[in-house]
């Protein structure tokens, strides 16, 4: 490494945050990048470790740890240091089909495993690799390289979510023709409508998009596979096929009163009040909008974390999110050593928004819904919760929340029906499609399934990787080897 001594000498120095009294104002982005000169330190704090587990995407302790994609950290924060923005890029580009997106939603598995965060704080990882990408973009370095001769192949994937453009990218730039079908009205699935804006400001995954079809990747939107287009016709007009469609079928609750108005699935939620904003506003009769009512989300993962912050925005009065599970430590357990992946309390975005306005930490913890309260009219007024212990539900400890507005964010059982159905394609237990053993083939030749529909719900960069691995099964399939 070029400063062996830079974890030594230079302090861990994040993106800077606007405060939340300032950002919950509008939904940009609120991390301002760091000066060139900064970022050139951070990268400096990357240390010659000699064993960099910050690549190894590595399961310990039953989670992953370090990078899905096997970035080569190292590599580009070393070039980051010494000012070789350029080449790092090429560094960076050659596993991360997006950086863009995962520099600013991964979870930062990589640092997790930073050798630097065993005895200190982990290197920058996450944001470095932000850096770099927005640096190539502002310097004209991101242009269109489309391919320089075509296959005479045709692939449809099915979604547009980061799996789908994954796919879709690799295979187009292997010389393949690739159409891409998305239901919704604009591209990008999961990315476009399913995290918010001041999360992922849309402007970047427009630009992203607009890249991909000047290299030659063609994008149907309002083409619903499986109801406007049947599988026999699209395998009829392609030579594969490729099925990322997520895992949007959302996990419901079955409790007294859930029928009625004032129920949204946190999915929905998110999806409407992203539309209404690139739509222009103000909100439309139909739309959910939590102005001016009491908010209660159930379930206390980056999808309701998601919900708190766009509740906010919106001019809510008050929220509460329901957490079922015990609160997790603030410091590493002892059974948890690094490099696992640290079981700790995190205080995401929306809930330090909740706590600077509303003076407290909106969850409660070990609680789940036992029933929903409705007026004589039948609309929703409050939600009667419950705390749990080792054995279920505690009598006597039923409290009513006041409600008019309750967002189930409990997760997703997988994909919706209709589209595996449509081609006959078996499910296993969690619902997921079944594949081929550690590969991406289903039963039908040609059909490749792939990302959450495939996994399961997870994380963006593990659908940017499924996306690319399934590329190059398919172009083996399709040319007898890949490159």
């Amino acid at each position: 490494m070029g400063k062996p001594t830079g974890f030594l000498e230079y302090a861990r120095r994040g993106n800077p945050c606007l405060p939340p009294q300032e950002r919950v104002k509008h939904y940009h982005e609120f991390h301002p990048p760091l000066s060139r000169e900064e970022r050139q330190r951070q990268g400096a704090r990357c240390m010659a470790c000699g064993v960099p587990f910050c690549q190894s995407g590595a399961v310990l302790g039953g989670m992953v740890s370090g990078c899905p994609l096997h970035n080569l950290v190292p590599e580009w924060n070393d070039l980051v240091y010494r000012g070789r923005f350029s080449h790092a890029l090429e560094r960076l580009l050659k596993t991360n089909s997006f950086p863009e997106f995962t520099g600013r939603v991964c979870p930062a598995l990589c640092e997790a495993a930073c050798t630097c965060g065993l005895n200190g704080e982990a290197v920058t990882i996450r944001d470095n690799e932000l850096g770099v990408i927005e640096d190539a973009w502002a310097s004209g370095l991101m242009s269109p390289h489309p391919p320089r001769s075509r296959s005479g192949k045709r692939v449809a994937v099915v979604g547009s979510g980061p799996a789908g453009l994954a796919c879709a990218q690799r295979l187009n730039r292997r010389g393949h023709s690739v159409t891409v079908f998305e239901r919704a009205d604009r591209p990008g699935g999961l990315l476009m409508y399913g995290i918010p804006n001041m999360k992922l400001e849309k402007s970047v995954l427009r630009r992203r998009l607009a890249l991909m079809e000047a290299e030659g990747v063609e994008f149907r939107t309002g083409v619903d596979v499986g109801r406007d287009l049947t599988a026999e016709e699209l395998r009829d007009g392609f030579d594969a096929v490729a099925l990322c469609c997520g895992a949007a079928q959302p996990r419901d609750l079955d409790v007294p009163g859930r029928a009625g108005e004032g129920v949204w699935f946190a999915v929905d939620f998110l999806k409407e009040s992203t539309r209404t904003l690139l739509d222009g506003g103000p909100e439309q009769d139909g739309r959910p909008s939590a102005r001016g009512k009491s908010v209660v989300i159930v379930g206390g993962g980056d999808t309701g974390n998601d919900c708190v912050g766009t509740c906010i925005r919106q001019g809510c009065k008050s929220v509460v999110q329901l957490e079922m599970m015990p609160k997790a430590p603030d410091r590493r357990a002892d059974g948890n050593p690094w490099p696992e992946w640290p079981r700790v309390c995190k205080t995401d975005y929306g809930q330090q928004e909740a706590i600077a306005l509303f003076g407290r930490d909106p969850r409660l913890y070990e609680t789940t819904v036992s029933r929903l309260v409705r007026d004589g009219a039948g609309k929703l007024t409050g939600v009667e919760t419950v705390r749990l212990g080792a054995e279920g539900p505690l009598a006597g400890t039923e409290e009513t929340l006041p409600c008019q507005m309750l967002l189930i964010a409990a997760g997703f059982l997988g994909p919706q029906a209709y589209v595996p159905e449509a081609f006959g394609l078996a499910r296993t237990a969690r619902s997921t499609v079944q594949t081929e053993q550690g590969g991406y083939a289903t039963a039908l030749p040609g059909v490749f399934a792939a990302g959450d529909m495939r996994r399961g719900q997870s994380l963006v960069v593990w659908a940017i990787r499924e996306g690319q691995e399934a590329a190059r099964e398919i172009d083996g399939f399709l040319m007898g080897f890949s490159g």
